[in-house]
């Protein structure tokens, strides 16, 4: 492993512990705020973090003419518009689930990043169809829940919505994340985020004053904000520029452990023995649908 792929790992890494641990502020914003006001606030903060390196270290070609680039625009817009629906959805259904399930059914974007790959025409080994197979074991005792185990909880279903989107998220990421300054391309991402999220909360929530007037609420707000986005975030567009889609997934995925972690020292939920066994199914069919594919899938 060279010097460049083990700083882009460890980036990668670093942004799923964020990530995990971001699953519990988020569960605790939905107290004090609707989803929609909440995502918009976070990504806003996450924007405004990264404009005092922005204007330090100013990008090669000059901070003007960079954002006059439409190509840049239109790849911001695009990673935008992708992550405004993953963080939408995620926000919503976390309302209804448990921040470790929340964490777990997300993972499953990397089982969806190959098979995007598969609608390109490329050849998914078998290996990665029987971990798909085995994570989604796991995704029913996670999920099923009542008296007939027929049915997902809403929020569950709502999440792994949300992680169509996160995988939409990594593959646009793997183009564009090379090719600009990760600075400028995360900024732009997370405005046209926030932007599209305060628009509509405007017309569909309650203006959520408690944010700004309870104590407790800031911490989740501005974990969330700051640390999950302005930095959570910003490293991940940092680690792609040198690593594959479906490497950075499987690292990424990890964030689930720490989602269940999170959840279980900070809000103190509880695991069934069915959902721990559907967690360790999904773990396990996650990164075995991941180890036997670096002949097969070269870049997403």
């Amino acid at each position: 492993m060279n010097k460049q792929a083990a700083q882009s790992y460890a980036l990668l890494a670093g942004a799923a512990l964020v990530w995990g641990f971001a699953f519990v502020a988020q569960r605790k914003g939905m107290e004090f705020s609707g989803p929609l006001s909440f995502n918009g606030l976070r990504f806003l903060l996450g924007a405004l973090t990264l404009l005092p390196l922005l204007l330090l270290q100013k990008p090669k070609k000059g901070l003007k003419a960079s954002l006059s680039d439409k190509r840049l625009l239109l790849a911001g817009m695009m990673a935008g518009t992708a992550l405004f629906f993953a963080a939408s959805f995620q926000q919503i259904g976390i309302i209804y689930t448990t921040a470790g399930n929340a964490g777990f059914i997300t993972g499953f974007y990397i089982i969806i990043v190959p098979a995007f790959a598969l609608l390109r025409g490329q050849i998914i080994s078998s290996r990665t169809w029987l971990g798909a197979i085995t994570a989604l074991g796991g995704l029913y005792l996670l999920s099923i829940r009542g008296s007939d185990n027929l049915l997902m909880r809403q929020g569950d279903v709502l999440v792994l919505l949300s992680a169509f989107f996160w995988a939409a998220h990594i593959v646009i990421l793997s183009y564009v994340a090379p090719k600009y300054d990760f600075r400028l391309l995360a900024i732009i991402q997370y405005s046209f985020t926030a932007l599209i999220s305060l628009i509509l909360s405007i017309v569909s929530e309650p203006i959520p004053m408690a944010l700004f007037t309870q104590t407790a609420s800031l911490v989740p707000l501005l974990y969330a904000g700051i640390v999950s986005v302005g930095i959570g975030f910003t490293l991940q567009v940092a680690g792609q520029r040198h690593t594959r889609a479906d490497l950075s997934g499987i690292i990424l995925s990890t964030e689930a452990v720490f989602a269940a972690m999170g959840g279980y020292l900070i809000l103190h939920e509880k695991m069934s023995v069915e959902a721990l066994s559907g967690s360790a199914l999904m773990l396990g069919g996650i990164i075995l649908a991941q180890s036997g594919k670096k002949k097969v899938v070269t870049k997403i």
